[in-house]
């Protein structure tokens, strides 16, 4: 039997012992409060209020108040649900792959979680405390527990454990709440966690959009990946724009009242809130209307047209994640589970595949990434490579920099100035767009043309334009049906370069003999550092080997300079290729993965003295001509002509069949 109410009623007493104001659950705290508990889904993920049975505001400082929520349970077990990994349960999709929101409605720390999340969505507050309160009977005696935690917007909303909390008598005195909480920061390994995790959430929810796009909807599979970006758009909000609700999207059929019209007005004032130059913004709603104007979208059945259905599970699915911080490449993610229903112009070739997030961080480690850094990158795709630079340019910044206005002052440089792409192709050059706005906007300096042809190498819009781009990085993954097997973007780019580094994705062949002429320019000016022939990282959407090439640039390559030769095909990793499972079960780490890249970038930068898990066997250092065609690391491995008792054994073995082939085959005769 639960004994919810008496606890509840310990609490309260506990509270007005210690002079401490408190709201019931049908009481109001304050209408901001009161209206975002309306606005978030309920416990059990419906519609409906959410009820706090205890809410209070804490003054932190003069006119600064935290929001703290309690939630009371009264059965033995019923505080805390965690799943295996340890973390707190919130919704989860069962068997049958509906949520489950069992965990929230429950336990008692879940649910005031929720609560606080709700707050964090819907109000100006940048934090809230979270506290569960459970008690049962034991010896006819009430047993209470609690844990409080601590979510703020600053951790990406994540519940940290406030330790210590082992009384509500501390809510009486702000200055030792503030002591408790002040420290709480995500860990690098903790933040490193979110974002695998976060990342598993978005395959898995793209996945199932994408299923519902294909079965239930039938939306063409040219149409999709705009469909899902602009939805997007209209859904994120700006200060000025507030987000899309899909109360909004009525069915209605005027010319302007369609759902369509009224997702394509959004987006348009949501792109007007950024500040785009306006050939950027024009081109981007003459992509996206082509799709949303499409009047079989907006015709309804059942009283909802197909732009509503999606949407809906876009706000519930998606939306949430773009809010994390957590430095993912979303678009590269989106394209890729978008399009395994779709088959791309020239895939034979391998032109539009884009990197894997893995890849691109290492990519930017290898080449000194840091927030002083210049980053571009001549085929940008999603912009997978300039969202892996500048979480790290960002990070160095915050570690660098202590002065918050100077911080902010270098953050916004970052974003505004120091990343620039081109992308060709108009579709995933929206994506690009849409990746580098989700990131903060460091859309700035995205740029849709054709860099072998169109781009100048300087900035194109800004207080800056036609000034050179200062690069002193460059990252490629070049479309490999291009001259030199995409060494031409390369050359290009490095030529325009005075100092800096370089790496290039590429396919390995394009490094002994499949890259001339390019190959052999790129030594005239730039100085081959390290050649690292990689794992299968392409596995089931690209049956091709490749190899990193990474490059000091603006010294040219001397026939004395000793490159690093690295066999990488064993890098930890289990890979499959089933199409409806998750990035955690195509990709496993069996083997020290995350150590052995960790590695890599250290044995790059300091040599053979690094090397443990990769092997020693897997490492030469020896000099290249300048002709540009032997950067593999096949080409350096010295031939072993020492025999060995197994090779004897071994051709005896052969010998022996042969021979008992032999007298069997003339028995036959």
């Amino acid at each position: 039997m639960s004994v919810e109410e008496q606890v509840e009623d310990r609490i309260k007493q506990i509270l007005s012992l210690n002079l401490v104001k408190y709201y019931t659950k049908t009481e109001l705290i304050n209408d901001e409060i009161e209206e975002a508990l309306k606005k978030y889904p309920s416990k059990s993920g419906g519609g409906g209020t959410n009820y706090p049975d205890i809410k209070l505001l804490i003054e932190t400082s003069p006119g600064q108040y935290i929001p703290v929520v309690i939630e009371v349970k009264g059965i033995r077990g019923r505080l805390i649900k965690k799943d295996k990994r340890g973390d707190i349960v919130q919704v989860v999709a069962n068997k049958s792959g509906n949520e489950d929101w069992s965990a929230v409605k429950n336990y008692a720390v879940n649910g005031a979680i929720h609560y606080a999340k709700a707050i964090l969505e819907h109000t100006h507050f940048e934090s809230v405390i979270a506290i569960g309160v459970n008690g049962y009977k034991e010896a006819n005696e009430l047993q209470t527990e609690l844990e409080a935690y601590y979510i703020a917007n600053q951790n990406d909303r994540v519940a940290l454990k406030i330790t210590n909390f082992n009384s509500l008598e501390l809510l009486a005195n702000s200055k030792k709440v503030n002591e408790h909480i002040e420290d709480l920061r995500l860990s690098p390994e903790e933040k490193r966690r979110l974002q695998v995790q976060t990342e598993e959430k978005l395959d898995m929810r793209l996945r199932s959009i994408n299923q519902m796009m294909q079965d239930t909807l039938q939306i063409n599979v040219n149409h999709r990946v705009n469909l899902v970006a602009g939805l997007i758009m209209a859904g994120l909000g700006t200060s000025n724009v507030p987000p899309l609700a899909s109360t909004e999207l009525r069915g209605l059929q005027g010319k302007n009242a369609k759902d369509g019209s009224i997702v394509a007005m959004r987006i348009s004032d949501f792109l007007d809130s950024k500040n785009l130059p306006e050939e950027k913004r024009e081109m981007i709603l003459r992509e996206l209307k082509t799709v949303f104007l499409d009047a079989q979208l907006s015709r309804t059945n059942n009283g909802e047209s197909k732009i509503k259905s999606l949407y809906r599970q876009i706000e519930r699915d998606i939306l949430p994640l773009f809010r994390s911080e957590a430095h993912i490449d979303f678009t590269g993610k989106l394209f890729n589970v978008l399009n395994e229903w779709v088959n791309v112009p020239d895939g034979d070739k391998n032109d539009v595949v884009l990197t894997p997030r893995y890849i691109t961080e290492l990519m930017a480690q290898l080449c000194h990434v840091n927030m002083d850094s210049y980053v571009w990158d001549y085929a940008a795709g999603s912009a997978g490579f300039l969202v892996s630079s500048m979480k790290l340019m960002l990070e160095d910044a915050r570690e660098k920099i202590a002065d918050p206005a100077a911080l902010q002052e270098k953050e916004s440089h970052i974003k505004q100035y120091q990343l620039l792409g081109v992308e060709k192709l108009s579709d995933i050059y929206l994506l690009a767009i849409l990746n580098m706005i989700l990131m903060g906007d460091g859309s700035s300096n995205i740029i849709h043309a054709d860099s072998l042809s169109e781009y100048s190498g300087n900035y194109e819009q800004g207080e800056k334009k036609s000034d050179p781009f200062p690069a002193n990085v460059f990252l490629l993954n070049p479309p490999y049906s291009a001259p030199g097997k995409g060494l031409i973007f390369a050359e290009k780019a490095m030529r325009r370069m005075k100092s800096g580094y370089a790496a290039i994705l590429i396919q390995e062949n394009a490094g002994s003999g499949n890259g001339l002429e390019y190959a052999k320019k790129i030594l005239s000016h730039s100085t081959l550092i390290a050649s690292i022939h990689m794992a299968d990282i392409f596995s089931g959407k690209a049956s091709v080997q490749t190899s990193i090439y990474l490059f000091e640039v603006g010294r040219p390559h001397d026939i004395r300079d000793t490159v690093k030769f690295i066999d990488f095909s064993y890098d930890g990793y289990t890979r499959q290729n089933r199409k409806k499972s998750s990035q955690e079960v195509n990709l496993k780490d069996t083997d020290q993965a995350k150590g052995r890249y960790q590695e890599l970038v250290d044995v790059v930068h300091y040599g053979r003295r690094m090397i443990n898990l990769i092997g020693q066997d897997n490492y030469i250092e020896d000099t290249i001509s300048l002709e540009g065609n032997d950067w593999t690391f096949r080409q350096h491995k010295p031939l072993d002509t020492t025999p060995r008792e197994s090779d004897f054994l071994e051709t005896i073995n052969e010998y022996l069949e042969w021979k008992i082939d032999s007298v069997m085959k003339r028995k036959q005769l």
